[in-house]
């Protein structure tokens, strides 16, 4: 995204300590792209590296050995303006290529050198100091010859290869990790690991001294190098726990402001840093004062951590006026954070504006440089220029709006609208990505809630988390956190919300996970299924109305066979449940599936029903193994694990059936709108959320083996339901 309208402030002489900035630190070296363009394919060199720097690559390698001088000055000048500051941009070999791309105004740092290359004295001769200058080397020799350089010649070594590697035709023997180790142990620079390196050997080659890994297929064969990038780094980083950084003011009260936001980043499973943009005099029933310390400062603190850690998420609160706000754009456009979450603090709770128009312009100049946007209602409308919504279709329009205006998501929360419902919707520009039902928690315990949520989104998209199951995770986990927040008894305001209720539930670190929260993580933990269930051609057609009658068919003839056996395991689950409650549902339930779904799909497939043309048909593969699992479940007598395993066929179908039929737009001409009437139910709707409930509440109240045998059998049954969709295919 670029950045429009952002005004820099001048920085004026202070009396605290600047630290310099370093020009290559150990963080820079840690994922080192080496770019290769017939593995990029037709994306090109160039969509590689913007989607891999996104992903917090900050050392890049233009190397292309078959193109011409002109061909690598010109990609050198188009990689400048792709990484625009965010990475390290060198060049394999290409000296006078580096001189006149530099000519031509390009950000080009420096170079990578072979042993038969240009000699590094000569490179930075031509280059200067401040140039980086790097080396292949991978012998006792080449180590004898780095010590006979002056002082600062080289600032790296390429060390490898460490696995053989068919991007490189003519590389010398395998190291090893251990071959590795020896060489780093005796090289008196930092030594890059290269060669063969798939995320499984980064943590090992970090452990044997290496001050980063230089990969090549790892990320320009990746379908998603962004992804591909976050998930090595999460492979060299402190136990892959995301570091994210909260911007914003401070509460003394614990509830909101940074001091929300790091205890939302570690019970999301973060570590949080903070830069302090206000200190304010407040407790729980109001602000007394506030204090912005010189805007300068604010940029020490920024420089000071990014200069040292590598920060894989950033959310923003509180900034007091245009001269803070003109410092975050400054530093964001500098260094361009994977992820950014903006929680515009605009309008206080007594509906008073905290910002002067001033400030307000340049917030709005600072919104495109954030990936999502989490305003409430009052603060959707200041910056869609419009009245505040009253309906929660009008809030939809107004965040679609403002998402094409800015080009980042935007979660609008309903609290605003009054009454039993407080809905959220994730948009983009196109509209409504996912929404998110839910009824109001009638409590005092508010205080801070949008702090928690920015900062815990912030956190879970920096663990690689899709955006539409974060919000889902973090709102699944926020809801137990604000009706646990009145048991901590804090002020006689509007309390805090009760950040690690989950952790404390059964008095300690050891505590089981609460309902919600197993429901987010096991919701969570299927999302690469979900969505290649979403990428199945056989649901696109399905949706439009454009799919082959005799597929529906096929597809309806397989799913009453499976109903019929389904339906016996529900009838299994209903007989060993330990409550009559329990019991109850579970044989509804099962009565429901035969007299219900298999009379209707009976009804679609013959005049003559169940018994005819509906069980002609031999049980494909996946129905079968599909059963076979379902049974062996039943078999094993565990009531918890049968019915973990029976819930997909709930929960996946319901989600499918749902965002299907709005697709096809409840259309009663549709061809297939009977089988989405079936699944977009609201009786089928209610029906998941007691499954998800009976299934999550035995979770929480189980052991830790069990648990994870019913997550297990909870997995298994969702690759089953894509693969029993996937079996139907065109």
């Amino acid at each position: 995204m670029t950045p429009t309208g952002l005004a820099t402030a001048p920085r004026s002489a202070s009396t605290f300590l600047a630290a310099p900035r370093r020009r290559l630190t150990a963080d820079d070296l840690a994922l080192y792209l080496v770019t290769d363009p017939v593995l990029s394919g037709a994306r090109g060199v160039a969509a590689v590296v913007d989607a891999a720097v996104a992903g917090g690559v900050r050392f890049v390698q233009l190397r292309d050995k078959d193109a011409d001088d002109a061909s690598i000055v010109e990609q050198l000048v188009e990689l400048s303006e792709v990484i625009a500051g965010r990475a390290l941009l060198v060049v394999d070999d290409r000296l006078d290529a580096v001189v006149e791309a530099r000519r031509r105004g390009a950000r080009v740092d420096g170079i990578h050198l072979g042993q038969s290359d240009a000699s590094p004295l000569l490179a930075r001769s031509v280059l200067g100091p401040d140039a980086i200058v790097g080396l292949t080397a991978h012998t006792p020799a080449h180590l004898d010859a780095v010590r006979a350089l002056p002082s600062g010649t080289v600032d790296y070594l390429g060390v490898g290869v460490i696995h053989p590697t068919s991007t490189k035709a003519d590389h010398p023997a395998p190291l090893g990790v251990a071959g590795f180790a020896a060489f780093a142990a005796a090289s008196p620079l930092p030594c890059v690991a290269i060669g063969g390196i798939e995320r499984i050997d980064v943590a090992a080659l970090r452990a044997a001294g290496a001050a980063g890994v230089a990969v090549v297929s790892a990320l320009c064969a990746a379908p998603d190098p962004r992804v591909a990038a976050r998930k090595l780094l999460r492979a060299w980083g402190a136990g892959g726990v995301p570091r994210v950084l909260s911007i914003a003011g401070s509460d003394p009260s614990g509830g909101a402001g940074i001091q929300a936001d790091l205890k939302a980043i570690a019970a999301n499973g973060g570590y949080g840093m903070a830069a302090i943009t206000a200190l304010t005099a407040q407790n729980t029933r109001g602000v007394r004062g506030v204090h912005v310390p010189p805007a300068e400062f604010l940029r020490a603190q920024l420089d000071a951590i990014s200069d040292d850690v590598r920060i894989d998420a950033v959310k923003i609160g509180m900034l007091a006026g245009s001269a803070v706000i003109a410092e975050v754009g400054s530093w964001l456009r500098e260094h361009r954070p994977p992820t950014v979450v903006l929680d515009p603090v605009m309008i206080a709770t007594s509906g008073d504006r905290l910002l002067d128009s001033e400030a307000e312009q340049a917030l709005r100049a600072l919104l495109p440089l954030a990936d999502l946007l989490t305003p409430n209602l009052p603060e959707l409308a200041v910056l869609a220029r419009e009245p505040a919504a009253t309906s929660w279709t009008g809030a939809l329009a107004q965040a679609q709006r403002l998402s094409a205006e800015t080009g980042a998501l935007v979660l609008v929360k309903g609290g605003h609208l009054g009454g039993d419902e407080a809905p959220d919707a994730l948009v983009g520009p196109s509209g409504p990505v996912r929404e998110y039902p839910g009824s109001r928690i009638r409590t005092a315990s508010t205080h801070g809630t949008g702090c928690s949520l920015s900062a815990g989104l912030a956190t879970r998209r920096a663990a690689d988390h899709d955006w539409r199951d974060a919000v889902a995770e973090v709102r699944s986990w926020l809801r137990e956190s604000i009706v646990a927040g009145a048991g901590l008894q804090v002020g006689s305001g509007h309390g805090p919300v009760s950040h690690f209720a989950g952790l404390w539930r059964r008095g300690g670190l050891d505590a089981a996970p609460g309902r919600e929260a197993i429901a987010a993580e096991w919701w969570s933990s299927i999302a690469p299924i979900r969505r290649a269930i979403d990428d199945l051609p056989f649901l696109q057609r399905l949706a439009d109305g454009s799919l082959p009658e005799a597929s529906f068919r096929w597809y309806l003839a397989q799913d009453a066979l499976y109903l019929r056996d389904y339906a016996r395991t529900l009838a299994e689950a209903s007989r060993i449940a330990p409550d009559s409650a329990e019991q109850a549902f579970w044989a509804h339930s099962a009565e429901q599936s035969v007299i219900g779904e298999l009379q209707l799909h009976a009804s679609m497939l013959s005049p003559e029903g169940v018994g005819d043309e509906t069980f002609r048909a031999d049980p494909a593969p996946a129905t079968v193994a599909y059963l076979d699992h379902l049974r062996g479940a039943a078999f094993d007598g565990d009531y918890r694990v049968l019915i973990a395993a029976l819930l997909p066929c709930f929960w996946i179908y319901a989600d499918v059936g749902t965002r299907l039929h709005a697709q096809a737009g409840g259309d009663p001409a549709h061809p297939f709108a009977s089988w989405l009437d079936e699944y977009a139910d609201p009786r089928f709707a209610e029906a998941t959320e007691e499954a998800i409930r009976i299934v999550t509440a035995r979770a929480a109240a189980a052991d830790v083996q069990t648990r994870e045998r019913m997550r297990i059998a909870f997995v298994r049954s969702s690759e089953h339901e894509r693969a029993f969709f996937a079996a139907a295919g065109l």
